[in-house]
């Protein structure tokens, strides 16, 4: 614990050359207390015992802090601009002692006119212009603060641990309130980096709400960052650097020993990992990259798929641009474990359709992903009681992920997946039906929404309303698929109702957007883009690669949407963010039965009591879901 804040030690400054950065640095004015080995405060009047003056920039210092054995530079970054420097001279003095000519370029340059060094000038100085205005348009459209989101207005994000698939999802450890961390100390009128030590007061995803060590219960300082960001750096890191620890302006005058004070703060506290940052690097490296070819679901036709090429990868997230794209604008983005890719060849396996390419050969430099990159699905045994054809079920509408619809199998495929359709809205030539896994988180047995009280839409134009599937499967001479085929895997995802994250808008998957969870029914989440409507809502499941953690587009660089405010809202209802079905529009139906009712019209004499969850208060992650009951 005591190296973690000896950050100017004689034994820990010579071993920053291997991470000290080529950055400049700047004098350390006078008056300035800087914590040292001994536990003393040093102040900088020139001319004292003990200090040192930097020979290249200038710097003055402790000499026990600076660099090389003669103590002549301030840090690695001078010792190597004074040696570059000095090699440089000496060519000079060379070249002058040897009468070498200047080069073509040099006579060139020294030979133009005024004029045109004047118009090299006005075209920088527009440059200049041009990068400010796209800088502030990117402000104006980029200036949604996570942190000033989450303090107005109370909420909670959802923990990084409920996203496995995210940067840090399966690693992210004991990080919680109270952990110290070393960051850049932004209440210094220095003009030098310099760091001191934070706490966390607050998590939301991969930020954190930090306050500086000495404030105790004042917030004045309180700032929001990236847990993930470059700047932050376990306790200990600046006495490993060669990097001052320096108290905040502030609260400089509130003790005369900090180092005695940190002993005393520090002691028994939780700080990061030391290879933190390594996870985190290690954790956003992806194998998929550009030029992989994959086969995605065709966009403009659900039921079949076509070759895509990865164009960029962003976070995991992929650019996929179909293979016959001249232009290279007709895209699809997905994340890289989504159920809508796969290997080439996987559409002939399964016995799904596919559209063939009109490109005989692949094009230069493009080549298929391995196989062993993708999700893997859960084996199935379907040699015994298996989905059939016509049996009925209940599924998400992937058109219009709102509902929850009545929906029939048109065809089994191999390796256990599944043709759906839903009832009433069906292209006549299948155009429309969706591949899902019998594992699908995106399927449900009859009943499923009745128990549950989510509203399920019935077939369009269906009249005999309230809907019940005991008349409606007599009417269709179906029966219902068995129950006991669904999956009934419930994870403890850690989610909660009113929980912020980041999701992807599946109507539109290039965009992701500040989202709340609002139901949680087993492993369903029904996700709410902030700004919007209800009609927008989505359901999804909990381990959706589609969701993120507050932060993950800052961490990525991935462009992130706010919430929508009423103007935009009006604006762009009929654009980018439509999410509306495309179909006629649906009739939802009124409320139906209440669970005894169902109970007592179990069909096929199938019980369905294990359907019935925790509610929506209740429902915390745990595995209720679909847990046999005696009669």
């Amino acid at each position: 614990m005591f190296d973690g804040y000896d950050s100017c030690s004689e034994d820990t400054s010579s071993s920053s050359s291997s991470e000290e950065s080529e950055e400049e640095v700047a004098p350390l004015p006078s008056n300035l207390p800087i914590i040292k080995n001994n536990g003393q405060v040093y102040t900088y009047p020139d001319g004292k015992s003990g200090m040192a003056t930097c020979e290249m920039c200038g710097m003055v210092g402790v000499r026990d802090a600076f660099y090389s054995k003669t103590k002549r530079f301030c840090s690695v970054s001078c010792s190597r601009s004074y040696s570059s420097n000095s090699k440089k001279a000496s060519i000079l003095a060379r070249l002058q002692v040897t009468g070498k000519p200047p080069t073509k370029k040099a006579k060139v340059l020294q030979k133009q006119p005024l004029v045109a060094k004047l118009a090299a000038y006005a075209q920088y100085q527009a440059t200049l212009q041009n990068q400010a205005k796209t800088k502030s348009a990117a402000v104006s459209t980029e200036g949604f603060n996570w942190g000033n989101y989450i303090n107005s207005n109370s909420f909670i994000a959802a923990p990084v641990t409920c996203f496995k698939h995210a940067p840090m999802g399966t690693c992210w450890g004991d990080i919680s309130e109270n952990v110290r961390v070393e960051v850049p100390n932004t209440d210094c009128s220095l003009p030098t980096k310099v760091f001191w030590i934070a706490g966390v007061v607050k998590l939301a995803g991969y930020n954190a709400l930090l306050r500086y060590e000495g404030f105790e219960n004042d917030s004045g300082l309180d700032f929001w960052c990236s847990i993930c960001g470059s700047d932050i750096h376990p306790v200990g890191w600046c006495a490993a650097s060669g990097k001052p620890l320096v108290p905040p302006r502030t609260i400089q005058h509130k003790y005369t020993n900090w180092k005695a004070f940190l002993v005393k703060r520090l002691t028994g506290a939780k700080t990061l990992p030391p290879d933190f940052s390594q996870k985190v690097s290690e954790s956003m490296q992806y194998p998929f990259k550009p030029c992989m070819r994959v086969e995605v679901v065709d966009k403009r036709h659900l039921c079949r798929t076509r070759v895509a090429v990865v164009e960029s990868v962003i976070g995991g997230r992929l650019r996929l641009v179909y293979e016959e794209s001249e232009d290279r604008t007709d895209d699809f983005w997905c994340h890289m474990h989504s159920p809508l890719i796969h290997h080439i060849g996987w559409s002939r396996s399964i016995g799904h359709r596919f559209k063939r390419s009109d490109i005989t050969k692949k094009q230069d430099g493009h080549f298929d992903t391995p196989p062993h990159l993708f999700a893997k699905v859960k084996e199935v045994d379907q040699s015994g009681e298996w989905f059939k054809e016509g049996m009925k079920l209940e599924a998400i509408d992937p058109l219009n992920l709102s509902t929850i619809c009545v929906a029939t199998i048109r065809k089994v495929l191999a390796d256990g997946f599944l043709m759906i359709g839903i009832d009433g809205s069906e292209a006549a030539d299948g155009s429309d039906w969706f591949c899902y896994h019998a594992t699908s988180p995106s399927i449900f047995p009859v009943g499923f929404c009745e128990i549950n009280m989510i509203e399920l839409t019935p077939p369009r134009g269906y009249t005999k309303l309230p809907f019940k599937w005991f008349d409606y499967l007599r009417e269709t001479g179906s029966i219902a698929a068995p129950v006991k085929l669904f999956n009934k895997d419930v994870p403890n995802h850690g989610f909660r109702v009113g929980m912020k994250l980041e999701a992807v808008d599946l109507m539109e998957p290039r965009l992701i957007c500040v989202a709340t969870v609002t139901r949680i029914i087993h492993r369903l989440l029904r996700i709410h883009f902030d700004g919007w409507e209800e009609e927008y809502d989505q359901w999804v499941d909990c381990e959706s690669p589609d969701l993120y953690p507050v932060g993950w587009c800052q961490l990525t660089g991935y462009q992130l949407q706010p919430p929508a405010s009423q103007s935009s809202r009006e604006s762009q209802s009929g654009s980018s963010k439509q999410k509306k079905k495309t179909k006629s529009q649906q009739y939802k139906g009124h409320k139906k039965m209440t669970t005894l009712q169902l109970k007592e019209e179990l069909i096929d004499g199938e019980d369905y009591s294990f359907l019935q969850g925790a509610s929506d208060q209740e429902s915390n992650g745990s595995a209720n879901f679909y847990i046999k009951q005696e009669p």
